[in-house]
């Protein structure tokens, strides 16, 4: 029976949206005909509604009652639509067949599209290895990696494996694992992740962590894994049905057994069909919805914007969420009598001018914008890991980190950049002739909106916190400068989900905000995720519910009232629909009623409902 009953299945759902759509058109037109009496055809127009749209409502009922003895709302709309048809009611059959049909189509509608994200994180893990053996490189299948091999890394490739480097100095690329902005400086010692990019230097490493135990293969099962626990909202008329169908049918049975009238034991059926109940949740949802995508959000979750209603916690992570992810130039600060800080600044600007690092990149671009003019480079040599050597206006310039100037035989002494570093800046150190001079400080940039964003979420009673990839002292100087107080500093995928997880045990409901590969994870174990559309990964995006096409943060107040906003129309709808039955309900019993009267009524409340919810599309908190 199970076996029939899927292949039936099966049959319902060939052709999707676009035949539910295309019967509903013919079905609509249909009734309009059947009310004006108009039929080209040997019967009422209104069976052909009764057949496009009233036979798949009856063929479900029936394959969740045989399949796992489900009780929907489809169950009573099949008994009005089985009784109104015995007793010659086609119209009342059609119109309210019809109706169900709509409101099933907008809720199919406002579900979730398809997502590739766990797909394209397969595809960022590196197919193949450079394997080292007696002298030799050979290329192998990057699963076929044992522990203990030594592998060779070129510059740009993926790494492949875990492991620890041996030989060599380079910079790695780690956004996917922390989501860091900038490259992290490595040399022998230092424990790399597959998944991560080397940027620059060739390295070699020893594998330490193989297949599934590697960085992105648990990468992949935590967002494989994160989505298990959330659950989906279950439509009102639907956790309802049991209690309407008993009722229903006891109040339909008791009326004809007292009045003697089966008429009015089919407009009770007919009137107790929770149409405008069935609408009253998808059409606040997509009217709430489009009211969203003005405002830069694409939700891509239909039940999304109801669970963020219910939201308490917004986690944000830091790097291109709070901040542009670009690092700018804070402090350019002179060691030297020779040279003052706007010279330090212009020199280290001049030698970086052909570096590739993105803190080169940003001292040259801010060095630009306030309108210095730099010299040419000579002489350029990049050491990975390190910084940059070259000359410039006849000078040896060295602009790199500590150990640069350090193996230069250069001398790091007096003026000390601690205030800059425990305000989260990353230190460029400057020599110049062999003589330290001193050094430039860079930072994350504050998102101008992102302070009036935070305060106006704190108005809304939702707690923000900071979770980061990021060191601890960048974390907290812009947790402070935001007013969020509490952070977590240098998570790692496993370690967001872990803090995620302890929220909703506290029975917080949590809403993260991320833009990196390493936030999908977290992003998919939130009750709700949000992912920055524009700077943000498409694996993030594909991983969120909703997304931030624009990346203007200073929306998500919007998005919260309107949410909660969705749900107070949500309420209405139904409080209205439900009065409207009781009403209805009692006409039918004395008979004041009829099926096509009964069914009219709720044609008009299912207008009210749907005109109720159009108010949300140009909603906007004062």
């Amino acid at each position: 029976m199970k076996n029939l009953m899927g292949k039936l299945e099966e049959l319902l759902d060939l052709g999707g949206t676009k035949k539910d759509i295309t019967f509903l058109v013919i079905s609509g037109i249909a009734i309009v005909l059947s009310l004006l009496g108009i039929s080209p055809f040997p019967f009422d127009m209104s069976w052909i509604a009764i057949v496009l749209c009233g036979l798949p409502i009856i063929l479900e009922a029936i394959i969740g009652l045989v399949t796992e003895f489900d009780i929907k709302a489809d169950v009573l709309v099949s008994l009005a639509l089985i009784a109104s048809v015995c007793i010659g009611e086609d119209f009342a059959a059609g119109e309210v067949a019809f109706i169900m049909q709509l409101g099933g189509l907008l809720e199919e509608l406002t579900v979730a599209r398809a997502r590739a994200g766990i797909e394209k994180l397969v595809h960022l893990t590196p197919r193949i290895a450079r394997v080292i053996k007696d002298g030799k490189e050979n290329i192998i299948p990057a699963e076929k990696v044992q522990v203990g091999d030594i592998l060779r890394v070129l510059p740009g490739e993926g790494v492949p494996v875990d492991g620890i480097i041996i030989s060599g100095q380079t910079s790695v690329n780690q956004a996917v694992m922390t989501g860091e902005s900038l490259p992290v400086d490595k040399t022998v010692g230092d424990e790399v992740s597959s998944g991560t990019v080397n940027q620059f230097g060739a390295f070699e490493m020893k594998a330490s962590k193989v297949g599934e135990d590697s960085s992105i293969q648990r990468m992949i099962r935590l967002v494989q894994s994160a989505d298990a626990g959330k659950a989906k909202i279950i439509g009102i008329a639907d956790r309802w049905a049991t209690w309407i169908v008993v009722i229903a049918l006891t109040a339909a049975a008791l009326t004809w057994l007292i009045s003697g009238q089966i008429i009015r034991a089919v407009t009770i059926l007919v009137v107790f069909c929770p149409c405008a109940l069935v609408l009253a949740t998808p059409t606040a949802i997509m009217a709430a919805i489009g009211n969203a995508t003005k405002h830069g959000f694409l939700v891509r979750e239909g039940d999304a914007l109801e669970r963020l209603a219910r939201v308490n916690v917004i986690a944000f992570d830091k790097t291109g969420t709070l901040t542009y992810g670009t690092p700018k130039v804070t402090a350019a600060v002179s060691n030297s009598e020779n040279y003052n800080n706007n010279d330090i600044y212009r020199l280290a600007a001049s030698a970086e001018q052909l570096s590739e690092h993105p803190l080169g990149k940003a001292i040259v671009n801010c060095c630009k914008r306030e309108g210095a003019v730099l010299s040419k480079a000579e002489d350029f040599q990049m050491i990975p890991g390190r910084g940059v050597c070259a000359v410039v206006d006849g000078k040896k310039i060295l602009a790199g980190n500590p150990e640069l100037l350090k193996e230069n035989g250069v001398e790091i002494h007096s003026l000390d950049p601690e205030q800059y570093i425990k305000a989260g800046c990353t230190v460029t150190y400057v020599a110049i002739d062999g003589e330290y001079a001193g050094f430039i400080a860079l930072s994350d940039t504050l998102r101008e909106e992102s302070t009036g964003m935070i305060d106006a979420l704190n108005g809304l009673g939702v707690q923000p916190v900071l979770l980061t990839g990021d060191h601890e002292n960048a974390a907290k100087t812009i947790a402070s400068q935001l007013h969020i107080n509490e952070v977590r500093a240098n998570c790692l995928p496993e370690d967001k989900l872990k803090y995620i997880d302890t929220y909703q045990q506290e029975n917080k409901m949590v809403c993260m905000i991320g833009d990196g590969i390493n936030d999908a994870p977290a992003l998919k174990r939130a009750e709700v995720g949000i992912a920055m559309g524009g700077v943000g990964s498409d694996i993030a995006v594909d991983a969120a519910d909703i997304a931030l096409v624009d990346d203007e943060v200073k929306e998500l107040p919007h998005l919260i009232a309107l949410s909660k906003r969705m749900m107070t129309t949500i309420k209405l709808n139904m409080t209205f629909s439900m009065t409207l039955n009781f009403i209805a309900i009692v006409l039918a019993i004395t008979g004041i009623l009829n099926p096509i009267v009964g069914a009219l009524v709720h044609n008009a409340g299912s207008v009210l409902v749907i005109t109720n919810s159009a108010f949300l599309l140009k909603w906007r908190k004062k």
